[in-house]
């Protein structure tokens, strides 16, 4: 009697041992499509890199942060799908009527992981006629530096700048050098 019971047993045991099996699996699964749906919901809303490899990165699309009593904090935030890792040189353009200097009050910081460059932008291209800016604004591009990306996948991209302004700043419009940060571009190194 006692080895019916046992191969009994042996018999619950394995249907309790598949049963067990098959939650966990199914448990797994549904925790596994979950995260890739986030993931997935991220890589929806992120900026997509274009063809030629280029990063390009619009405050007006970012997600910001302002801090009137400490400018020199604010931030602009992109989330960015990279699909080809390398060097890339980084870009800053900015709406000015100064052509011939910016006012940046302080260094710009970007940063991408573990990655920061700091700069202190200067005029390294006049863009006359820029659908970006109206005038009496030019378009002046400033080079940051480069950084390496190892690794393609969701990044999130940050700027840190008093001159991340918002939409309706009064002194872009009232100063007589105001300058402001339009974008950022990461463009493949040759």
């Amino acid at each position: 009697m006692s080895k019916h019971l046992l191969t009994t047993f042996m018999k619950k045991g394995n249907i309790l041992y598949v049963l067990l099996v098959f939650v966990g699996v199914a448990f797994s699964s549904c925790s596994h499509s979950t995260n890739k749906f986030s993931e997935e919901n991220l890589a929806q809303n992120a900026i997509l890199q274009q063809q030629d490899g280029t990063i390009s990165l619009e405050v007006e699309k970012a997600d910001t942060y302002h801090d009137v009593k400490n400018p020199e904090s604010n931030t602009a935030e992109w989330s960015v799908l990279v699909s080809k890792s390398g060097r890339y040189d980084i870009w800053l353009s900015s709406a000015t009527k100064d052509t011939t200097r910016l006012e940046f009050d302080n260094s710009v910081m970007l940063t991408v992981k573990d990655d920061l460059i700091e700069a202190h932008p200067s005029i390294d291209k006049v863009i006359h006629n820029s659908s970006d800016v109206s005038y009496p604004y030019f378009r002046a591009d400033s080079f940051m530096g480069s950084l390496y990306i190892r690794d393609t996948g969701l990044y999130n991209i940050q700027v840190i700048s008093d001159r991340i302004l918002p939409e309706d700043e009064p002194a872009v419009h009232d100063s007589e050098n105001a300058t402001k940060i339009l974008s950022v571009s990461l463009t493949p190194s040759d």
